[in-house]
């Protein structure tokens, strides 16, 4: 008998022509140290992780940081957190590259220090600019269906919508807006930001979102691994149930048996 493979078991995530197994990206900020975020990062499986630059010497091997990560099955993806306008992103960017060889980068562009909302006129010029310089570019926005699409039409690998700001774990409170853009997106849809809780990775994924990017809610975490293992399930859970195709909501009940006459009155 020959057995075929599910929609699930066949089911890859590609950016950039590279084809990632997990759907969980995984940040490395706030750890109570670097042996914990590697037990975190093993645990979820995860494949791609972020880093940010202003926290880790790229080009030293023996940092603390990258010395805890496989980087031989992890795709290290520097962002520029903490730059203000498109001009800083762009200059980190080029010196991590210049200095490592990465080529891929989350852009982040975040001038308020009380919001840590991202600027989206100075995402899309640094993202026009860091495209034309040959960068794998992987912007955080937000929620804005007009920007996600000004954004992968100038080439962006992805748009990374935030779930919520940047660790509040209040989970998605943008929903509407990003399934509009996943409906109309032609490049990998990551929700980044906010998400706190496996469940809310859980319904991003049900929503049709390619990938999730969680750090706070697994940093913060009492027993971080345990945490990162239980979104790992949640993560998996979620794409299934998408590719499964799930029944439509509806506003009145429907009887899961229809009525036999034996219930009937005759």
């Amino acid at each position: 008998m020959i057995q075929t493979k599910t929609a699930a078991e066949t089911d890859a995530l590609v950016i950039a022509g590279k084809k990632f197994n997990s759907r969980m990206f995984v940040g490395t900020g706030k750890f109570s140290s670097a042996d914990v975020m590697r037990q975190a990062v093993d645990a979820c499986g995860t494949e791609m992780v972020t880093v940010a630059l202003r926290r880790v010497d790229i080009d030293n091997p023996d940092d603390d940081m990258l010395s805890k990560l496989d980087t031989s099955r992890i795709q290290l993806l520097p962002n520029t957190s903490g730059a203000r306008d498109a001009d800083e992103a762009v200059r980190v960017a080029r010196l991590a590259r210049a200095a490592s060889g990465v080529e891929w980068v989350k852009l982040e562009i975040t001038p308020d220090p009380y919001s840590l909302l991202p600027d989206p006129v100075e995402t899309l010029k640094a993202a026009e600019i860091l495209v034309k310089d040959g960068f794998i570019v992987l912007p955080y926005i937000n929620a804005d269906p007009i920007l996600a699409r000004r954004l992968q039409d100038a080439g962006t690998a992805t748009v990374m919508p935030l779930g919520s700001p940047i660790g509040t774990n209040q989970g998605i409170t943008t929903r509407k807006q990003i399934e509009i853009i996943i409906h109309q997106a032609t490049v990998p849809v990551v929700v980044d930001a906010g998400i706190g809780l496996p469940s809310h990775a859980a319904e991003a994924m049900e929503m049709g979102a390619s990938a999730v990017l969680i750090n706070t809610a697994l940093a913060v975490a009492a027993d971080s691994v345990a945490m990162a293992r239980a979104f790992k399930k949640a993560v998996e859970a979620g794409r299934e149930a998408y590719l499964a195709g799930p029944g439509q909501m509806r506003s009145v009940a429907e009887a899961s048996s229809p009525l036999t006459g034996f219930l009937r009155d005759e």
